[in-house]
């Protein structure tokens, strides 16, 4: 896997305008006023990527109310995720039936119908994130447990896999050395889950080429006007 730049950000951007439909999930945030200035990096690529597209729809999923996975995968009573009692009896927030949770259930405020309902109408998905102690960031992974019920319908549940032509992609941006395992481990996890990889959209960037334990202060500082060049990229908060 090959660290992405401008040339490679141009072969996304021209891969999902082959879909009819893309839910980009932007998953890397900041405090509120920070955001008035600046956005995550990773946030930045899929803003320029729904500039050039006129298929996407972007949700900042930092912005909505989604609830822990409450783990009912691995209760003492069996596994209850994803069964049929848990489906989400609410026609506007969810046509199509699928969206089986009971964290949505228990937490009548809960928005993940916000990204299922869009994840169902699309047929291609790419989450953006950052790394965050060798790991994809929190509320990539908060949001990824909390469609755990969309695997398990078709796993353990033998039922239909409802995303199986759901084209996935993944763009993580960090640092220093980390990226791009974390890249590669969510390709094999997003195809267990059952999603149609796409090898291609499959992308990552970091700022130094260097082993945590090696990182300075002026490297962070340095880190935005490389992503930038690196990218091509003239910061516009508005875009």
């Amino acid at each position: 896997m090959k660290e992405s730049s401008y040339k490679d950000l141009a072969k996304v951007i021209d891969r999902l305008s082959g879909f009819n439909r893309v839910l980009l999930l932007t998953c890397s945030n900041r405090y509120d006023p920070i955001l008035r200035t600046q956005d995550p990096k990773s946030t930045i690529l899929a803003k320029v990527i729904s500039s050039k597209l006129d298929n996407v729809t972007i949700l900042n999923v930092p912005d909505l109310n989604i609830y822990p996975c409450e783990g009912n995968v691995s209760r003492e009573d069996g596994n209850k995720c994803g069964a049929r009692q848990a489906m989400l009896k609410d026609a506007e927030k969810n046509p199509t039936g699928y969206h089986r949770c009971w964290a949505s259930i228990h937490n009548p405020d809960d928005e993940l119908w916000r990204v299922s309902k869009e994840l169902f109408a699309s047929d291609c998905v790419m989450f953006f994130a950052s790394v965050r102690w060798g790991q994809a960031n929190m509320y990539y992974q908060k949001l990824i447990e909390r469609l755990n019920w969309i695997n398990n319908r078709f796993v353990p549940l033998g039922e239909d896999n409802v995303i199986r032509d759901t084209t996935s992609g993944f763009f993580i941006v960090g640092q220093h050395y980390g990226a791009e395992q974390i890249c590669e481990n969510q390709m094999g996890m997003h195809e267990y889950y059952g999603f149609k990889i796409d090898p291609g959209l499959y992308r990552f960037w970091q700022a130094e080429d260097i082993y945590f334990d090696e990182e300075t202060l002026d490297g962070y500082l340095e880190s935005y006007p490389k992503f930038y060049k690196e990218f091509k990229i003239t910061k516009n908060k508005s875009l």
